[in-house]
């Protein structure tokens, strides 16, 4: 497909929305977007079904076979498969009390189970599939089905989750799997269920269905460790999708073309770029890649042959990414073939992967391309603060979307943020007393994050992310540490050698940090590094030189204690997802790592020889 610069212009530079602001008696902000979100349907399903009649050969949905060639579904046939799934489970007494499991990972069968639920009013739960297959430590699994009850569970492939299935749910809870049978309860052929004719019952119940109906549940456990079940409603999911096409208004003159990699059980992608797709007609093609030194090459090879439209990544991501696209023109050209956008979320990104993106941009789109970041969580839908304007550098998460309300509360030196909209939860399912704690007395989400104005006083500049309340902390001295924002000056300020950083230091007199370490970044420090084990390298003096290096020009630009850290370690071993560290997006749980790993924040602080120190100002 031809660039047509005159579309990506005009589809992405839109005027900036008119922000309202105003200062209550108690001293909190509300900020707002004026006007009001367009009608939208009462359910996703009905927006597919309407797509199938317009345009029924567009490819919906697109995946990796497994001989390597594209297994593509078109809306038209998208909507047989989905009306078959929605009449066997109406037949099999499936309710928002009796839900479907999903225990796999992105794949085609999942998407039709996942909506062919949520036609007939029934609510499905998808799960990180390390939930099931990560060992023999199945609490979390345990607690999902606990809270769930589930009538049904689907699995890609039966012998990869048998044991876990087996191990947490009855015999009486059949199982949909694409291979292989157990032979402890129930199989059902997925080929079955989709030669299941359609029925009035299940018609009867797509009727049914209203903008309250609970369409999903998207288990997330913030920094508690403890899954929770987050109620979506299909008004949700639609008032959400209104607000994103009204934010990314190029949305309205071509149906969307995605190629993503991120996880379905987690909101950014299972709700806003799934159904970003089929709202606006356009196609979803499965990354079988991840954002990880093996993973990246699925990717590349995904991106050479699908060029998208708009287009997601973590900041780790974006980094491995470049270090193809700036030495690879062919494939350079075809990603920014027809992108009208990229965005980022999951991390912070530094200002050096930032100007790389921008200046690779730019050489391939006149004008460059919008590299664009957002604010929300599983609670807020979870679109809900954004900018399509370019910035000159990353961190800020824009301005409320149309139809949300932000309420800017002081909190100390801070500001928390609380949010109201019509695609915020109406609560956590079974849990009353979790619910009545979320909200304040005014009706506001408490999202749990600090924001500052990125320009003071006005709010059309947009926000910055001041740090997770939760994850803030005090010096020895009672200086208050926003650890968000100096994990993010960390991580630029060591120039690509580390993804992401873990802040000690409360109660201490000073900070010290430890360190997820990008270790292809580290051994292109020298060709002697090339072959070296991570053990290896952590001694290296050419390695340690360099984190000395940029941990002093760090601290010596620092403002004061609360802003500098003096000395760090890299981790050698990985985050650890089943102990919360770092959730299925890449972000990393800075009081989970602190809590794991509490031997090496107390190492941070002796003679370990791991530990790297920063000189500054003569001092160390």
């Amino acid at each position: 497909m031809a660039f047509d610069t005159a579309l990506a212009v005009g589809a992405t530079r839109q005027a900036l929305p008119r922000i309202i602001m105003e200062t209550q008696a108690d001293g909190s902000i509300i900020v707002r977007q004026e006007g009001e979100i367009p009608a939208y349907p009462r359910c996703i399903t009905e927006r597919f079904m309407t797509g199938a009649q317009t345009h029924p050969d567009q490819v919906w949905m697109g995946q990796r076979s497994a001989s390597g060639d594209w297994q593509t579904v078109t809306y038209a046939e998208g909507k047989m498969a989905m009306e078959a799934v929605a009449s066997l489970l109406v037949e099999r007494g499936l309710s928002a009390e009796r839900p479907l499991l999903i225990l796999s990972g992105n794949s085609i069968a999942h998407a039709v189970m996942a909506l062919g639920a949520q036609h007939a009013g029934i609510p499905s739960a998808a799960l990180a599939p390390a939930y099931a297959l990560s060992g023999e430590d199945r609490s979390k699994l345990i607690s999902v089905v606990e809270q769930l009850t589930p009538g049904m569970v689907f699995a890609d492939h039966a012998a990869r989750y048998l044991p876990a299935i087996s191990a947490v749910l009855g015999p009486d809870v059949p199982l949909v799997s694409l291979t292989g049978v157990a032979q402890d309860r129930e199989t059902i052929a997925y080929d079955d269920v989709l030669n299941t004719a359609p029925t009035a019952a299940m018609q009867a119940a797509h009727d049914a269905v209203t903008s309250d109906t609970i369409a999903k549940f998207l288990f997330t456990s913030g920094t508690t460790g403890s899954p929770k079940a987050v109620i979506q409603t299909h008004g949700m999911l639609c008032a959400n999708q209104a607000m994103i096409r009204e934010a990314y208004d190029f949305l309205i003159h071509e149906p969307p073309v995605i190629i993503d990699w991120a996880p379905w059980n987690h909101t950014a992608s299972g709700n806003k770029v799934f159904n970003m797709a089929i709202y606006n007609g356009g196609s979803y093609y499965i990354d079988d890649g991840r954002p990880t030194t093996e993973g990246i090459h699925a990717t590349i090879r995904n991106l050479r042959e699908v060029a998208p439209t708009w287009y997601f990544n973590v900041p780790v991501g974006y980094q491995y990414l470049l270090d193809v696209l700036e030495t690879d023109e062919s494939l350079a050209r075809t990603f920014f073939s027809r992108m009208r956008m990229m965005m980022y979320a999951g991390a912070g990104m530094s200002q050096a992967v930032w100007d790389r993106l921008q200046a690779l941009a730019e050489r391939h789109v006149e004008g460059g391309v919008p590299l664009v970041s957002g604010l929300g969580a599983t609670e807020t839908g979870p679109f809900a603060l954004y900018h399509t304007d370019k910035k000159e550098k990353p961190g800020n998460v824009g301005v409320p979307a149309l139809g949300v309300t932000l309420k800017l509360v002081p909190q100390e030196d801070k500001l928390e943020a609380r949010l109201k909209s019509p695609s915020i939860t109406p609560g956590y399912w079974r849990n009353a007393p979790l619910t009545s704690q979320a909200f304040d007395e005014d009706g506001f989400y408490k999202l749990g994050d600090a924001l500052r104005f990125a320009v003071p006083g006005d709010p059309a500049g947009g926000f910055l992310f001041d740090g997770r309340l939760a994850e803030n902390f005090k010096l020895a001295t009672g200086t208050w540490v926003a650890v968000g924002q100096l994990r993010s000056r960390l991580v630029d300020a060591l120039g690509g050698l580390i993804s992401d950083a873990v802040i000690a230091g409360a109660e201490r007199d000073d900070l010290r940090a430890l360190l997820v370490p990008n270790w292809p970044r580290i051994r292109e420090l020298a060709e002697a590094l090339q072959s070296l084990s991570p053990e290896e390298l952590v001694v290296h003096p050419v390695v340690r030189s360099a984190l000395e290096q940029r941990l002093s020009a760090h601290a010596e630009t620092a403002t004061g204690s609360a802003t500098r850290v003096v000395a760090a370690m890299l981790l050698l071993e990985p985050l650890n997802f089943d102990k919360g560290e770092v959730t299925d997006k890449g972000s990393v749980n800075q009081r989970a790592v602190l809590r794991e790993r509490a031997d090496l924040a107390e190492a941070l602080y002796g003679d370990d020889p791991r530990v790297v120190h920063a000189t500054w100002k003569g001092n160390r």
